[in-house]
């Protein structure tokens, strides 16, 4: 009976050390993982910008939901800066598209009239030009002297706001022009079209 017992007894030993083991790498794969766990904290605390403050010492940990919390944050300020730029980059891109519009017009322009040579014989000279120029604004001139009050800066402000509004409508510009070419002697056609 003693080989029985001795059997048994290594059975036993065999049976405790096979429970020991399970636990033992039970254990260890539990540390790993816990581990591999809080060294993704640390990773994401030293990743995330508002998760590092210059008042916190080195070697500072903060808790894992204050991370998490700060690192959903941080995402979505990051979402919607993303969101931003994106708006930002489209718009862009539509001014560049209308820009592009933009210059093929000037471009057509400039080439239409370097193509018609005869147009620079009909171009006016500066003299003329300023000639007209001085005939526009001396009757100008005349129509806000007798209208505006330079008594105070209420007056003034007041008149030269009337003024504007009564003189300078398109039609009575059109009118004071007409009125100058006629006296120049210069056809209206050739300065508006």
């Amino acid at each position: 009976m003693d080989d029985v017992t001795d059997d048994e007894d290594s059975d036993r030993g065999n049976q405790m050390s096979y429970k020991e083991r399970r636990r033992e790498a039970h254990t260890q794969a539990e540390q790993k993982r816990r581990n591999a766990i809080n060294k993704g904290y640390d990773s994401l605390q030293d990743l995330v910008p508002t998760c590092q403050s210059s008042e916190q010492g080195q070697g500072y940990k903060m808790s894992k939901a204050t991370v998490l919390q700060k690192s959903i944050d941080y995402i979505q300020f990051l979402k919607k800066e993303k969101s931003k730029q994106e708006e930002d980059v489209a718009a862009l891109k539509k001014e560049v598209v209308a820009l592009t519009i933009m210059k093929l017009n000037y471009e057509q322009i400039v080439s239409a009239h370097q193509s018609q040579p005869g147009q620079l014989s009909k171009q006016i000279s500066d003299d003329v030009k300023f000639q007209v120029f001085r005939a526009v604004m001396d009757s100008l001139y005349q129509s806000f002297e007798q209208a505006v009050s330079t008594s105070n800066f209420a007056e003034i402000s007041g008149s030269v706001i009337s003024w504007v509004e009564e003189h300078c409508k398109p039609q009575i510009l059109r009118e004071i022009m007409c009125g100058v070419l006629q006296q120049l002697g210069q056809p209206e056609s050739a300065f508006i079209s």
